[in-house]
């Protein structure tokens, strides 16, 4: 190690002082935090920056924000969810957001509920809580607790089940959570009709004969175990997501009525705004209008508008209809329905940007240069009137060339400015050189019986990334505002890659023979160059998903650090208040900021975001999983009639246990266990992500396609177990290296053992 500057301290910390002093002080200690604290000054400091790097290239010290922690730390205050009691009876729980697949085996905390700040009943087990680590009290064997901030979510009291009809009268109930501790029996008085096989949710905690299962009632019949509509209601009460309003929200959305130009509002109706959405959309919370700068100071420049929903003028601070879109968070979205954060009155009709009828809005009106680089924006409170609803696809055909009777009165005066706008606007996107993923959606297209008709990825076009990229510029305009105005607000924040995870990527990278730089400011434009370098290529998909999963998670936090992905400097979400909250925050900033009226941010606001941002970004990971869940489970039910068909695919993840593989027509995700590959013994090899024959050198790699057979699928799980039917490439024998992990194969003629590995998340 370099000697130690003569401005050192008499003792300067040693590298495993400095990770106690991490580890004694989680999400608390930075570089400043530790100098203080071991009285470092002066040129002593850039040992121990130097210090801190070799930690954070060796994966001991990751970094949050401006803060220092160690890769498996919690943060000082997160969401949890109570899973069950410890042997003493306590409760105890784990992080909701936690990832096994990087992080590990998710940590369980006792948990201890302070009643004096704790408001009504105590939480229980199934709650969802903001929670904070904290010291254990004198006497317990555990070193640290998770003390109960806030209740977020109590555990819904209804169950979901499946019927089975009893011979003699009645019926049996499954429970679809495999946590479930006991079936349930239902009178044939309180059924409601269920038919066998049906979903359906049932009211638990009715008395009980002292022997056999207890006794229940049917709620609600959901329907066919077949439906879509089914299936996702097992996500929405796996995940505790709230879908049903409370009377009194309901209430306070039926009595609003419709805007007018009082409370400081503009008359922006001669503005030939439009909304372009996919075709199916229910609300229109956003329409764009653009037009060539006339002004001489900027010639070949754009002005844009960008009209989004005013909300706010129905959603005011601390309302029934707050409280509730705070509680959900943002709308969940599944193949045939969403689950809306505010009630339809709100969502569909008022704050909807319908053709040809007024609507209160907030507008951004940008003036950009040829080169696409903004220089000046303004916000407007307005009263707006959509001039046309448009679809993507159908403002694309109107463009290359093939109108119809919406669009071709509107297409050289409005569209065609528009995608003029775009194309200035692209030249500043080129050179801010943001990250440029290729990971299309897949999409579900379900029968009108709400069946799985077909999987698909809907083409990419260029209407999709025009409302992308001016969404993306009103939403920086938005944060340029607020911190210009000193007005608290929640950036939409994304942390740059941490050092394990970016050592996991160089290891796979290589075996590609891709290199990836381990100095300098690691920027979008490094991944971008790696991911040009695969195009068209059959690895394309596959590196993209790889960088994909090596980027840290985007939140909400007052805080600002930037957003990695974009590229940006500041950026906070201000393009969605009907579907996202912290939209909602950002609207109410700048009514306070510009005095829009009524609605604004009230006083002391600012000191409640840290939570707003900590909740809304738990609502949402809630929100991505019971999606994901849905689409996994619809396609396994609708690939379980085709156990036994062959598919081709691509090795999209190796373990010790086994490969997961990826289907090239629909994308559906399954497993093969390596007992199931082969009469020879695997090894997993880390370094090259493969499992290598001991004696043969058989190898399957990440990446590699396949041809797989369907041997099981199970909807409940989402699940799918295949069996490798090709040949892996032949590389040399793996032998009996102390440092990998064995995995025994039977003959591929004989049945696959075991039932299959876990579904890749």
């Amino acid at each position: 190690m370099t000697d130690t500057p003569s401005e050192a301290p008499p003792h300067f910390p040693s590298r495993e002082e400095i990770l106690r002093f991490i580890a004694d002080h989680p999400g608390e200690a930075g570089k400043r935090e530790i100098a203080r604290a071991y009285g470092i000054k002066g040129s002593a400091k850039i040992l121990l920056k130097r210090i801190l790097k070799e930690l954070a290239a060796e994966g001991l010290v990751a970094k949050r924000g401006k803060r220092l922690i160690r890769p498996d730390d919690l943060p000082p205050v997160f969401v949890m969810l109570l899973t069950g009691h410890d042997a003493y009876g306590d409760l105890v729980g784990e992080p909701q957001n936690w990832d096994p697949e990087t992080q590990g085996e998710a940590p369980r905390l006792t948990v201890l509920a302070d009643r004096r700040r704790v408001e009504g009943p105590a939480p229980g087990v199934g709650d969802r809580v903001l929670v904070r680590v904290a010291d254990a009290p004198p006497g317990m064997e555990v070193e640290r607790v998770a003390r109960v901030i806030k209740v977020l979510d109590r555990k819904p009291q209804a169950v979901l089940g499946i019927v089975r009809h009893l011979p003699e009268g009645g019926a049996r109930i499954l429970p679809v959570d495999k946590k479930a501790r006991s079936e349930y029996l239902v009178d044939a008085a309180h059924l409601e009709g269920a038919e066998d096989g049906d979903l359906v949710s049932i009211e638990t905690g009715r008395s009980h004969h002292r022997f056999g299962l207890p006794r229940a009632r049917v709620l609600e019949r959901i329907g066919s175990m077949k439906s879509e509509r089914a299936i996702s209601m097992i996500a929405i009460h796996t995940h505790g997501i709230p879908y049903i309003f409370p009377r009194e929200v309901l209430e306070e959305a039926e009595a609003a009525g419709p805007a007018t130009l009082e409370d400081f509002r503009e008359d922006w109706r001669a503005v030939p705004l439009v909304t372009i959405d996919p075709p199916d959309a229910k609300d229109h919370d956003d329409a764009v209008h653009a037009a060539p700068d006339t002004s001489p100071d900027n010639p070949d420049g754009f002005i844009v508008h960008v009209a989004i929903a005013d909300v706010a003028a129905y959603v005011r601070p601390g309302s029934a209809l707050d409280r509730e879109a705070l509680k959900r968070g943002n709308s969940v979205y599944f193949p045939d329905h969403v689950v809306p954060m505010l009630p339809e009155r709100i969502s569909t009709d008022l704050c909807s940007l319908k053709p040809g009828v007024d609507r209160p809005a907030l507008g951004v009106r940008m003036i950009f240069a040829a080169d696409g680089r903004k220089k000046s924006h303004s916000f407007h409170r307005v009263l707006m009137r959509s001039a046309a609803k448009l679809a993507y696809a159908q403002a694309q055909r109107a463009i290359d060339g093939t109108t119809d009777e919406v669009t071709a009165p509107i297409l050289d005066t409005i569209l065609t400015p528009l995608w003029a706008a775009y194309a200035c606007l692209k030249k500043g996107r080129e050179a801010r050189e943001p990250l440029d993923l290729d990971l299309p959606e897949r999409k579900i297209l379900l029968t009108a019986e709400g069946l799985v008709d077909r999987v698909y990825v809907p083409e990419r076009l260029d209407a999709h990334k025009l409302i992308e990229e001016f969404m993306i510029q009103a939403n920086v305009a938005a944060a340029e505002t607020l911190e210009q105005k000193k007005v608290p607000l929640l950036y939409r924040i994304h942390d740059t890659p941490g050092m394990e995870k970016l050592e996991s990527l160089r290891e796979f990278l290589q075996t590609i023979d891709i290199s990836l730089p381990r100095t300098g400011n690691l920027r979008p434009a490094a991944f971008n160059r790696i991911l040009s370098r695969v195009v068209d290529s059959p690895n394309a998909h596959l590196v993209n998903e790889v960088v994909l999963r090596s980027q840290a998670q985007a939140e909400y936090a007052p805080e600002n650090i930037g957003h990695f992905g974009l590229n940006l400097r500041r950026y906070a979400h201000f393009t969605s208040p009907i579907r996202r909250y912290a939209d909602l925050i950002v609207h109410r900033g700048l009514i306070r900021a510009l005095h829009l009226g009524p609605g604004g941010l009230p006083d002391g606001a600012e000191a409640k975001l840290p939570l707003i941002g900590m909740e809304i970004s738990s609502c949402e990971r809630r929100a991505m999983l019971a999606e994901r869940n849905t689409i996994d489970r619809l396609i396994a039910l609708w690939l379980s009639d085709k156990v036994g068909a062959t598919f081709d695919g691509r090795i999209g993840g190796v373990t010790k246990v086994g490969l997961f593989v990826t289907l090239d027509d629909s994308g559906a995700d399954g497993f093969v266990p390596a007992a199931s590959l082969g009469a020879d013994f695997f090894v997993y090899d880390e370094s090259t992500h493969a499992l290598i024959g001991k004696s043969s050198g058989e190898t399957f790699r990440l990446g590699d396609a396949v041809r797989v057979r369907l041997l099981e699928a199970a909807p409940f799980a989402g699940a799918l177990r295949f069996e490798i039917l090709s040949d892996g490439r032949r590389e040399k024998p793996a032998g009996r290296r102390p440092d990998l992990v064995r995995a025994e194969r039977r003959g591929r003629s004989g049945p696959p053992r075991g039932r299959g590995g876990p579904k890749r998340r």
